[in-house]
């Protein structure tokens, strides 16, 4: 019987869920997986890109751990494709890929002063209080007027984690780094801008609800954001997420502000324009140009340009992928090109092209990097299943590797002096931080040095640990 050895690049949810999905698919051939990741740890952004005091995210990973703990996936954290294995590797000891990369960096926000000190991508901002092994430790919090750009969950997460106080974050698994920088952050002000008006939002109702309960912040909301028009009324009355959402905003325009230490400002109809200098290159305001209902959906510009003042300014506009070497690269978009997951090219691997036509044999893509950072955990267990697809349809265009022995991988990369994590390890790291949380009364602490991150996982702890 044919056997497939499938190597997958990125151990979060979209590499996950493509393993599992594989292994449970109707097929006439046997399947060994390997899983590699450049993180000591596996999950991706569910550990690394959500923000620690949303609990529901427990569940994901409780069902990614279900998968990883049957046994049937081998996994390789610690692993950096492009440096530890390459291309060529991949197609010596296996006989496909499914690169499930993701997009972790910050989309660019075209405006005049973004690159003024102070100016940040809210993904990094994620990552740092997230414990990102690959992350500086500190972060300068030392704004009292701070400006987020966008209107989807990510820029309520960061607003949030900006606005709250430290200590009620502290039943959380934020690492005590983080906890001491915003135990330390001088914020009163957080304002929120969204281009279009609030039936148009790109949070869930779920994330705006929870601004309403921090404790010690007033959430402030501005009656001249609430004249709609006919096309925001029929999305209030035809939809429930914008009904819910139009339902809790029109609740704090009721509620009485002014007691509470922080405040956390949400401004519709704004469109980015500026970022000022404070007069040593430093960020000192935000302009943005105040648009009005156009009638059908959208908005336009009203020629009033409006200033607020600020010392940070925070872009949550989107993700972007990052390119990989020996595969082609749509530059426009940030991902892989290719059909329903089968990764496409021109003839060159590398390229900077979204025009490829032929099919790169063997290399496939699923998740954001396969279709841009888009939808929820449902959106990526269709990408995988669609990619999996194809890969089992294709199995006469499959590589034909000379070394396809499960401890052939092993053995190169203990040649290389690779220090790879396994899922023993990860165990350990995982009952290494409940027990740092246990000492202090919470759920988990993470570990956030990647050389402790790796030590403990391959059980090589020093004593003073």
């Amino acid at each position: 019987m044919t056997k497939l050895r499938l190597a997958i690049v990125g151990a979060g949810p979209a590499g996950i869920y493509a393993a599992d999905i594989l292994l449970k698919a109707e097929r006439n051939f046997d399947v060994s997986i390997d899983l590699f990741d450049h993180l000591p740890a596996p999950y991706g952004l569910v550990r690394y890109g959500v923000a620690p005091d949303h609990p529901r995210i427990k569940g994901i990973i409780t069902a990614l751990r279900d998968v990883l703990d049957r046994g049937d996936i081998r996994l390789f954290g610690n692993v950096r494709y492009g440096t530890d294995i390459t291309l060529d590797d991949l197609k010596k000891h296996y006989n496909a890929v499914i690169f499930a990369t993701g997009a972790v960096h910050d989309a660019d926000l075209a405006i005049p002063g973004i690159e003024l000190e102070g100016s940040y991508g809210a993904a990094r901002f994620v990552s740092w209080f997230d414990g990102h092994p690959d992350v500086p430790r500190t972060w300068p919090l030392e704004a009292k007027s701070v400006a987020v750009i966008g209107n989807g969950n990510v820029a309520l997460d960061v607003s949030r984690i900006l606005a709250k106080h430290a200590d009620d974050l502290l039943p959380t698994e934020i690492p005590a780094n983080v906890y001491e920088g915003l135990k330390a952050s001088p914020v009163t002000d957080v304002h929120v801008f969204g281009r279009r008006g609030p039936t148009s939002v790109k949070f869930t109702p779920l994330e705006l609800r929870e601004l309403g309960e921090l404790p010690d912040v007033d959430i402030v909301v501005y009656d001249e954001d609430f004249d709609y028009d006919d096309a925001a009324r029929a999305a209030v009355a035809s939809n429930k997420q914008v009904f819910v959402i139009d339902k809790v905003l029109n609740q704090w325009r009721k509620r009485e502000t002014g007691a509470a230490s922080r405040r956390l400002h949400l401004h519709f109809f704004a469109r980015p324009v500026e970022v000022t200098d404070d007069g040593d290159g430093r960020v000192g305001g935000f302009k943005y140009e105040r648009t009005a209902p156009d009638g059908q959906g959208g908005v336009v510009g009203t020629g009033e340009i409006r200033e607020v003042p600020i010392q940070a300014i925070y872009r949550a506009v989107g993700y972007y992928g990052s390119s990989l070497p020996g595969i082609p690269f749509d530059k426009k978009r940030g991902v892989i090109p290719n059909r329903e997951g089968q990764v496409l090219w021109k003839g060159e691997p590398g390229f900077e092209s979204s025009t490829a036509s032929q099919q790169m044999y063997g290399v496939y893509a699923t998740g954001w990097i396969k279709r841009g950072p888009v939808g929820l955990i449902g959106h990526t267990k269709s990408d995988a299943m669609e990619t999996v697809r194809h890969l089992i349809n294709d199995v006469g265009n499959w590589w034909r590797p000379e070394s396809p022995a499960e401890e052939s991988i092993l053995e190169l990369l203990d040649e290389r002096g690779v220090a790879y994590t396994n899922l023993d390890g990860w165990h350990r790291l995982d009952q290494h931080e409940l027990a740092l949380g246990a000492e202090q009364g919470r759920v988990r602490v993470k570990v956030v040095p990647r050389h402790e991150m790796v030590e403990i996982s391959r059980d090589q702890v020093p004593a003073e640990l």
